[in-house]
């Protein structure tokens, strides 16, 4: 066999990986969410997505009617936000999305998650959705970056900025502990001007805020109170079913010290092992 004959399998091999994936879509009547991963050739379709009820996220009810109210819009073909959630961790951001969807999911909103690898890609995403006659989120779940991540100016384009943005169909929803998605550095305070008596913050600042400035509606979350975490903590208990008596709130104090936090995610794992042991 000749050195060209060898060659040959080996550069169509080569050309193969080279060529982009063909990007496939999803059957959207059957399907009501999906992750999104532009490298195995598109859209995968999540048979079973969490299910959520607004109902039962308690001590949010702020946060519930913006997201909501702002959801609701978006599904009636009204304008819409995109929307940043941020705040303390396990409050409840991530299930607020998963609630709202399954809520309007009979009325065509789907749901399609992308982590962060998948930013530089949601140009071509967004080409898949357009002519869909449907209503998309497009969810990135607890989001940061570090300086100078690729993903960070690719959001940010993808947000407001660039030629290939989102079609009307779709918005995109983000949870992050972080409010401006990057970390932020007390040298970076040493850049802040102040003249006639106003607060000019430095580049750095600037271009922090830049990307969460992108965002139309910004909501917050934050920590409970005992009182609120102990109500919450009966609360799960009683759709799992379990008895609460008089050791339920010591035992429930007791897990959130050892986990070190008060919240609805704490709520809800000792809930689950309450139940589990009873």
């Amino acid at each position: 066999m000749s050195e060209l004959e060898t060659l040959l399998p080996r550069l169509a091999s080569l050309l193969a990986r080279l060529d982009p994936p063909v990007l496939s879509s999803a059957d959207w009547k059957t399907v009501r969410a999906a992750r999104w991963s532009a490298q195995s050739g598109g859209l995968k379709p999540i048979r079973h997505p969490q299910r959520v009820a607004l109902k039962d996220l308690l001590a949010i009810d702020e946060q519930k009617r913006c997201i909501d109210a702002n959801t609701r819009q978006f599904v009636a073909g009204k304008p819409a936000n995109n929307v940043l959630l941020t705040g303390a961790r396990g409050c409840g951001k991530s299930s607020l999305v998963k609630a709202v969807h399954a809520k309007y999911a009979a009325k065509g909103l789907r749901l399609i998650e992308v982590d962060k690898a998948g930013l530089p890609n949601l140009p071509d995403l967004f080409d898949l959705l357009a002519d869909e006659n449907y209503r998309f989120i497009v969810f990135i779940d607890d989001l940061s970056f570090a300086e100078h991540e690729a993903g960070y100016a690719s959001l940010k384009a993808a947000l407001d900025g660039s030629l290939a943005g989102p079609s009307d169909n779709v918005l995109i929803y983000a949870t992050s502990n972080r409010r401006h998605l990057m970390p932020e550095y007390m040298a970076e305070n040493l850049e802040t001007k102040y003249l006639g008596g106003e607060l000019h913050p430095g580049e750095a600042t600037e271009e922090k805020i830049s990307l969460s400035d992108r965002f139309g509606l910004w909501v917050s979350f934050h920590g409970m109170d005992q009182d609120t975490y102990l109500a919450v903590a009966r609360h799960w208990a009683g759709l799992l079913g379990a008895s609460v008596n008089e050791r339920f709130e010591r035992a429930a104090l007791q897990w959130a010290l050892g986990r070190g936090a008060r919240n609805g995610r704490v709520a809800w794992q000792f809930a689950r092992d309450w139940a589990g042991r009873q």
